[in-house]
């Protein structure tokens, strides 16, 4: 069973925000010659890689809630320019609408069991793409989503 992470969405107000920049790093990777996955740069290295890399994905936390997912590819340990130890996550370039969680604020990023991760929209049923956000969480909040 696949492992998750999940990690706060630092500057993004919206999974629109969050595709916007993930679009634009994928059209810049491809104008480069490379392939067109993005990718974020963290400090600490999961010790379960193993289980991260075995169908896990990134969870994102917009707004207080976990609202996005993007599979995660590869995960790459490497020095930056100071020689402090980083780790970059590889991201499929898909950005994935999930049910709404709620998730307090932490600091970098936490493990997701997979049997806790909010199961993706595309399960629940169509038409939910034109539904507002502030109905989506409310909806949430209920169960209902």
């Amino acid at each position: 069973m696949a492992l998750h992470l999940v990690k706060l969405c630092v500057g993004a107000d919206s999974i629109d925000d969050l595709r916007d920049w993930v679009s634009h790093r994928a059209l810049s990777a491809v104008a480069a010659g490379m392939e067109p996955h993005s990718s974020h740069v963290t400090r600490m290295v999961p010790k379960r890689m193993e289980e991260l890399l075995d169908g896990g994905s990134l969870y994102w936390v917009i707004k207080g809630q976990v609202q996005a997912r993007q599979q995660l590819l590869d995960i790459k340990e490497f020095k930056d320019v100071d020689g402090i130890k980083r780790c970059e996550l590889v991201l499929a370039p898909q950005v994935v609408e999930t049910s709404m969680q709620p998730k307090r604020p932490f600091q970098g990023w936490r493990y997701l069991e997979a049997k806790d991760a909010p199961r993706d929209l595309g399960e629940v049923g169509t038409g939910l793409d034109d539904m507002p956000d502030e109905l989506k969480r409310e909806l949430s909040e209920l169960g209902l989503l």
